[in-house]
């Protein structure tokens, strides 16, 4: 159970969404939370998605902050307290600087990356380990600005079946992260109908996920490509996740 809440939580934040070249699907002070339960009925945390625009070694960048909890009874036997941060370009969207500092369960990870893009390296400082690694990169993105990047990728003329794929950096490494389109549908939630688009990331099926397409995204069909829920089969139970409150959209959140 331990490996499945931080399976996830790392999946909720890796996990894109997809907007227009042409409009921007995301402004400075837009903020998104997330509930996340435990076979539908327990809740299982929170996840906070929030970005701002600041200046960043003379630049002019977004600096965007995923955070997530566990609570009620799931904190009882495994307390999870994580915080990502992203400083990336405002036009490319490259990320310039992330950090990320976790307490899942009393295992800790604190490291900070920065992406020089004239060697093309990435130097990570783990202040767990106390260890500095240099890794050769060519085009990534990091954990957050992959969730921005691909919200402005051009789904338009996407057909089922379809993938996108994009190479992640984590944990000092490259990672070839693929989603595939499986069409739309007017999904019920709090706010009302919305219609949304179904994607599916391609997971390593086992021990926590009952197979590689164990996991569903619904994202608003509209110019803002919000994730509005997840679902996860598991190997025991399932983890959902769904849009329980939002602020500072760039465009309107259209409903059916």
């Amino acid at each position: 159970m331990k490996k499945t809440i931080l399976l996830v939580f790392s999946l909720f934040l890796l996990t894109a969404t997809f907007g227009q070249e042409k409009k921007r699907a995301f402004k400075s002070g837009e903020w998104l939370r997330y509930k996340m339960s435990y076979s539908g009925f327990l809740r299982a945390g929170t996840a906070i998605l929030e970005v701002k625009e600041t200046n960043f070694r003379g630049k002019k960048v977004y600096h965007t902050k995923g955070s997530g909890w566990t609570s009620g009874m799931i904190k009882w036997f495994f307390k999870v307290d994580d915080k990502y941060e992203s400083y990336f370009d405002k036009d490319t969207i490259k990320p310039y600087l992330f950090k990320r500092k976790i307490d899942e369960g009393g295992y800790k990870k604190h490291r900070i990356t920065s992406f020089n893009y004239k060697y093309k390296k990435a130097y990570v400082q783990d202040f767990t380990k106390q260890k500095d690694t240099s890794v050769a990169f060519d085009n990534v993105q990091d954990m957050l600005s992959s969730f921005y990047h691909l919200r402005n990728y051009n789904v338009d003329k996407m057909k089922k079946g379809e993938e996108i794929a994009i190479d992640m950096f984590m944990d000092s490494k490259v990672y070839p992260f693929k989603l595939r389109f499986l069409g739309r549908e007017i999904l019920k939630t709090k706010f009302g109908k919305v219609k949304t688009m179904l994607f599916r990331p391609l997971v390593q099926s086992g021990r926590v996920f009952k197979a590689q397409e164990s996991v569903t995204l619904w994202i608003t069909d509209d110019a803002n490509k919000i994730p509005v829920k997840m679902k996860a089969d598991l190997s025991v139970g399932s983890l959902r996740a769904e849009l329980e409150a939002y602020k500072g959209l760039a465009n309107p959140f259209l409903k059916n």
